[in-house]
């Protein structure tokens, strides 16, 4: 059996048709929400770590990322983004790894340029591992710069710092010359490439494919008329986030909605392309097709721009998760067990029938969703030193020093409007509890004295720079 393992970054579970619509409006997902009623849906799909890089960690490993314990890098060629921010340990074996050794023919196509900058190793295992370079402030080209009307045309006066001028400056150096050609925009790429390795290895007894695009995070450039099916009216530009209170204004504010949402149609118009290739190559029925996303990324939600571990919010937190049998197997199933990437990855192992000599700490969950049974009663997030524990009624965040700490009702009409911490002391204290559980007994010293220091990382934020 062909396993796929397809993920976004950055992509909204509200923002697919099937799951809802965000606050602003529905989003055009035609493909994904066929897909979907083609799969067993997940609605209650966790990471197990955050951000980019410590979410990847967790999949491609069946390990648990949090609490960070080995996780303060210092390495040359990055920045460090986060804690866990880094390759993954060597100690660790890899999901391809496991499945290369037992005969699966295995490829990654990626255009998440974290993964493959200088010390990181997510490629390990991999027959193929293709780099498709430009997204971000990958150095993938040094030229022509921008003259000062054109940063003023990509970045609004309010959001241009010493930084965020230099992320426009190589986001568009890299978009050059790319303008005219859909195909030639990133999601289209990846996806492109995904199927020209299904093509080029059709004599493969059995494949593992992980195909990653970093679309839709930001920069959110898409041709005009994505954009336009969510805004038509024209005005300055507005492609990124300034990772703090919204102060936008209503119109880019809109602006940045609108090529959001864009960018999400033009993933889901190329995600068809692919899936269009697997059924006319006769490969859609004899794979397992998996889809999923990293995390999420608020757009003006409770008047914030960018993503956060502290508060944690859903459109950060919860994530897509599909997965599609040959023949469209359990479709119309609908599960909300509590899952999380390092499960994933052990499911994937599980469905290849492999016998494990490693110890992983994911579970197996699709038997037990299958027959509406929990694997868990909860999920812990880490993020820095910002634990977060998800129940079906309560929703906890606090820092590691133990202060900070946000209690949320999940559901119902006063959901995330109201801290009960004060109110619900046993309650904060039983999930304050089980973080600590599950982080082995403690905290790492070094993360609780981040988070003395009010440093809470949003985003991909460089912590190298913080005081010692």
């Amino acid at each position: 059996m062909n396993i796929v393992l397809i993920v976004f970054d950055s992509l909204r579970k509200d923002c697919i048709g099937f799951y809802g619509k965000p606050f602003w409006g529905k989003v055009f997902t035609p493909h994904l929400d066929t897909f979907a009623q083609e799969s067993i849906v997940f609605t209650s799909a966790f990471p197990e770590s955050l951000p980019t890089l410590p979410a990847r960690r967790a999949l491609y490993t069946g390990k648990r990322t949090y609490p960070f314990i080995n996780g303060d890098f210092r390495l040359k060629g990055d920045f460090v983004g986060a804690a866990g921010w880094g390759p993954i340990p060597e100690d660790q074996p890899t999901v391809a790894e496991l499945l290369r050794e037992s005969g699966y023919r295995t490829a990654l196509i990626s255009d998440v340029y974290h993964m493959f900058k200088p010390s990181k190793n997510f490629w390990r295992g991999f027959d193929q591992w293709t780099f498709l370079r430009g997204q971000e402030t990958d150095p993938a080209r040094s030229g022509p710069r921008l003259t000062q009307e054109e940063i003023d045309r990509w970045l609004p006066k309010q959001l241009q710092t010493e930084g965020s001028i230099r992320f426009i400056q190589q986001c568009i150096m890299n978009m050059h010359d790319r303008w005219t050609n859909e195909e030639e925009f990133f999601a289209p790429r990846v996806f492109r490439e995904a199927t020209k390795w299904l093509q080029q290895n059709q004599d493969a007894e059995k494949f593992f494919l992980v195909v990653e695009s970093f679309d839709p995070h930001e920069p959110w450039i898409v041709p005009p008329y994505y954009r336009k099916l969510y805004l038509k009216e024209n005005g300055p530009e507005q492609i990124k986030s300034g990772y703090s209170e919204q102060q936008l204004g209503m119109y880019l504010l809109k602006r940045t909605q609108a090529n959001y949402s864009g960018e999400v149609t033009m993933c889901d118009r190329w995600f068809g392309f692919f899936i269009e290739s697997m059924k006319l190559m006769g490969l859609l029925d004899t794979s397992i097709v998996i889809v999923t996303a990293d995390h999420g990324h608020s757009i003006g939600d409770r008047s914030y721009m960018g993503k956060r571990g502290y508060p944690s919010m859903p459109e950060v937190y919860e994530i897509p998760l599909m997965i599609r049998f040959p023949g469209a197997k359990y479709k119309g199933k609908i599960c909300d067990t509590f899952v999380q990437h390092h499960d994933i990855a052990v499911e994937i192992l599980r469905l290849a029938k492999l016998k494990l000599e490693v110890s992983l700490d994911g579970i197996t969950f699709l038997e037990k969703a299958l027959k509406n049974q929990p694997i868990r009663d909860h999920v812990t997030v880490g993020w820095g030193p910002n634990p977060t524990v998800i129940t079906d009624q309560w929703w906890l965040n606090f820092k590691m020093d133990m202060t900070g700490i946000l209690l949320y009702k999940r559901k119902g009409k006063d959901a995330f409007k109201k801290n009960y911490a004060s109110q619900y002391p046993e309650i904060a204290k039983k999930l304050m509890d089980i973080a600590i559980k599950d982080a082995g007994g403690s905290f790492p010293q070094w993360l609780i004295e981040l988070a003395r220091k009010q440093m809470d990382a949003p985003g991909c934020s460089d912590l190298a720079a913080r005081k010692e």
